[in-house]
């Protein structure tokens, strides 16, 4: 593969195939992995070609998978571990969060677990209770964990080399609804640092920060608002712990003003440590207050009314109004 277009779900299964190729002590192992590749089928094949002992078909027990994953790394393996929905993590939350967050620091760092737990996140896609969930901020509030969620499909692609190869553990957030949105994604490419942020979008008049499934909607709010005459930049932070805050304050110093979106809730959200953060930065920089866009404080709705609840173009463009009326 040199440069092909590819949805972002195929290019996770392209990267974990090479990840499965290169290094054969890298494991994917999750609920349906295997014989179905997935629910979304993202690993579909990769089975068929490595076999059952390297993708491992695992009973319904999140626990037990992150527990085991960890027992594998303890052992030199490099397991990558599916949680088949967002809603699901829960049940492995104590051993994500006090075991694989806590052992490097608990050994003196003597010991490593480069485990990566693949978890699809995030609503649109008309889902049932549980399975359009975005607890990014639970496990960023964690130390020892590093969380990070692509928005397109060459980050997809990298962003799963780069986390695999991580001797630390890594949370991959994939945005289940940009599963199947294409771009161009090349191989043979040297990559940007895992938790660098980038400029998605050149502008001079407002800073728009997200990352995940956000990304798409702030680009889309750029191109609408350009037509009125206000030129907006958009920053994909890629990471939320760590946070690439030098991008990010780089762009509010220029523009002077600062949206940030997350489908997550507002209430406690990343956005509200961004805004917080870049505020102390750049205090003297900022014309209006950091505003920040996200979901409703209240559990997510039944499909019929996602779309009342998903931060969409309306609600970053009121934002945005509401930044340059200051």
């Amino acid at each position: 593969m040199a440069v092909q277009k590819l949805p972002i779900a195929k290019a996770i299964n392209e990267s974990l195939r090479k990840a499965l190729e290169t290094d054969p002590k890298v494991l994917i192992m999750g609920e349906d992995v295997g014989k179905l590749g997935g629910v979304f089928r993202v690993t579909d094949g990769l089975q068929k070609d490595f076999g059952e002992d390297r993708v491992i078909d695992t009973p319904l027990a999140e626990s037990g998978i992150i527990g085991t994953a960890i027992g594998l790394a303890l052992r030199g393996y490099r397991p990558v571990a599916e949680i088949q929905f967002d809603g699901f993590v829960f049940p492995a939350y104590d051993q994500i969060v006090t075991q694989l967050a806590k052992m490097h620091a608990r050994a003196l760092g003597k010991i490593k677990l480069p485990v990566v737990i693949r978890i699809p996140y995030g609503g649109g896609i008309g889902a049932v209770e549980h399975h359009s969930e975005s607890p990014e901020a639970l496990f960023a509030h964690v130390a020892g964990l590093k969380i990070v969620s692509p928005s397109n499909a060459s980050d997809a692609y990298w962003m799963m080399q780069q986390a695999i190869q991580s001797d630390d553990p890594v949370i991959f957030f994939e945005p289940k609804r940009r599963y199947w949105d294409k771009g161009e994604v090349n191989a043979e490419a040297i990559p940007g640092p895992l938790h660098g942020a980038r400029v998605a979008r050149e502008g001079t008049d407002l800073t728009l920060a997200a990352y995940g499934p956000m990304v798409k909607v702030c680009l889309e709010a750029a191109a609408a608002a350009e037509e009125e005459g206000k030129s907006l930049e958009v920053v994909d932070l890629r990471s939320m712990s760590p946070i690439d805050f030098d991008t990010i304050q780089t762009s509010v110093e220029k523009t002077r003003r600062l949206v940030v979106v997350h489908e997550a809730p507002v209430f406690f959200g990343s956005g509200a440590e961004i805004a917080a953060r870049l505020t102390e930065r750049c205090f003297y920089h900022l014309e209006a207050p950091v505003l920040r866009v996200g979901g409703y404080h209240a559990p997510y709705p039944p499909a019929r009314l996602e779309d009342e609840y998903l931060p969409g173009l309306d609600r970053v463009l009121d934002a945005v109004d509401r930044s340059l009326a200051y």
